[in-house]
C-alpha cells in the first residue's frame, strides 16, 4: 500500500516541489524530502490521506511556507565571527570551551547526526556530494536531516552554551 502511494504520489510531489522550490529560496529535493518525511509521519498516526493528491499539494504549500517563515527568520552575521579583534586570553578560553561543548553535544546526538555534523563540520570543506557518498546517502536528504540534527543541536546546547555577549 505505502510502495503504491509512493510511486503514485512521486511525479506529482516532484513537479509541485519544483514549482514551490523558487519562491521559498529551496532546493526542489529538500522539499520533497520534508514531503516525505511528513507523509510517513501522516500514514503512521493516522494512515493514508482520504484525498492523496490533495494532500500532497497542502502539504507541499506547507513546508514552501514553513521554509520562508525559517529563511526569514535566520540572519547572517555583519561580520564574520572569526573576525573579532579581541583575542584576550579569556575569550579565547570561552571560545575554546563553546567548541568543546559543541562536540561533545554532537557525539551525544542520536541516529546518523553525529557523523553528518561531524562531516559537515569537518575541516576538508566538504561538499553535499561528498558527505552524501561518505556517509551512503542521497545528496537530496542532506538539507532536510541537517536541518533536524542542527534542531536537535540546538536543543542539547540551549541549556549548556552560554549566550555570547552582543555583537556591535
Amino acid at each position: 500500500m505505502t510502495h503504491d502511494l509512493v510511486t503514485t504520489l512521486r511525479p506529482l510531489l516532484t513537479a509541485e516541489a519544483s514549482a514551490e522550490a523558487h519562491a521559498t529560496g529551496t532546493e526542489p529535493g529538500d522539499l520533497e524530502q520534508a514531503v516525505w518525511v511528513r507523509l510517513l509521519e501522516h500514514l503512521e498516526t493516522q494512515g493514508p490521506p482520504l484525498d492523496p493528491p490533495g494532500w500532497l499539494r497542502r502539504a507541499v504549500r506547507s513546508e514552501s511556507r514553513r521554509s520562508r517563515r525559517t529563511t526569514r527568520l535566520e540572519r547572517p552575521y555583519d561580520t564574520e565571527p572569526v573576525a573579532d579583534d579581541d583575542h584576550t586570553p579569556e575569550q579565547l578560553t570561552l571560545a575554546a570551551a563553546r567548541r568543546r561543548a559543541v562536540h561533545e553535544a554532537v557525539r551525544r546526538l542520536p541516529g546518523r547526526c553525529p557523523s553528518l555534523l561531524a562531516a559537515l563540520l569537518s575541516p576538508k570543506d566538504l561538499t553535499y556530494r561528498e558527505i552524501a557518498g561518505e556517509l551512503g546517502i542521497s545528496q537530496g536528504s542532506l538539507g532536510p536531516e541537517r536541518s533536524r540534527c542542527l534542531g536537535c543541536l540546538r536543543r542539547l546546547l540551549a541549556p549548556e552554551v552560554a549566550t555570547r555577549r552582543t555583537r556591535g
